[in-house]
């Protein structure tokens, strides 16, 4: 699969250690280097901010996407290759979608989860078939992919969809991961198997 632009998600925070800042400067530097623009959330604050200066400083392409009713407190980033300010959350997310081939997840808190666990979904039900990715820094995401590996032993994902969401600590590795990921058969192809 060629992939020529990824969404990130990610914190406005930074976290409480540095090794989350570090991660996001070397994912934009990846991304930057292989010639893969970044799309983002659009702000300048928390590792949002830092995985675009890294890109940009990578020389790398970064298409931020920011609500107009955040543009002040995520203060919209004013450096970055093009900012798009739209409507709302919404409009963000599936605009988003819309330009990217892949979609990333760096350490984050809710907007983060709810972001990846709203692309995820759109996949598992047949609306885009793009390969999806947590960058796993510090043991960050374990206990997730845990509980993840336990709602496919309880019946409620099916181990085809869990495999969609791809993870690796190495950005460089990752994203060899998302290029090759081949699409999954959409959740309601068959009715037989737990939802």
């Amino acid at each position: 699969m060629s992939l020529r632009s990824i969404c990130v998600f990610c914190g406005a925070s930074t976290g409480t250690n540095s090794i989350y800042r570090e991660a996001a400067e070397q994912l934009g530097r990846e991304l930057a280097a292989r010639g893969i623009s970044l799309v983002y959330g659009g702000g300048a604050v928390g590792l949002m901010g830092v995985v675009a200066d890294a890109a940009m400083a990578a020389g790398g392409e970064v298409i931020g996407i920011i609500p107009q009713s955040l543009q002040t407190s995520e203060i919209g980033h004013s450096g970055l290759t093009r900012l798009e300010v739209v409507d709302g959350m919404h409009a963000r997310k599936a605009r988003m979608a819309e330009l990217s081939d892949a979609f990333i997840a760096l350490p984050g808190g809710l907007g983060t989860l709810e972001e990846l666990f709203e692309v995820w979904t759109w996949g598992q039900l047949g609306y885009h078939a793009k390969p999806l990715g947590l960058l796993e820094v510090n043991g960050f995401y374990a206990k997730l992919s845990g509980f993840l590996d336990h709602l496919v032993t309880e019946g409620f994902v099916r181990p085809p969809h869990r495999a969609m969401l791809q993870r690796s600590e190495s950005p460089a590795a990752l994203l060899e991961l998302l290029a090759a990921w081949q699409p999954t058969q959409p959740k309601w192809q068959d009715e037989q198997q737990p939802s």
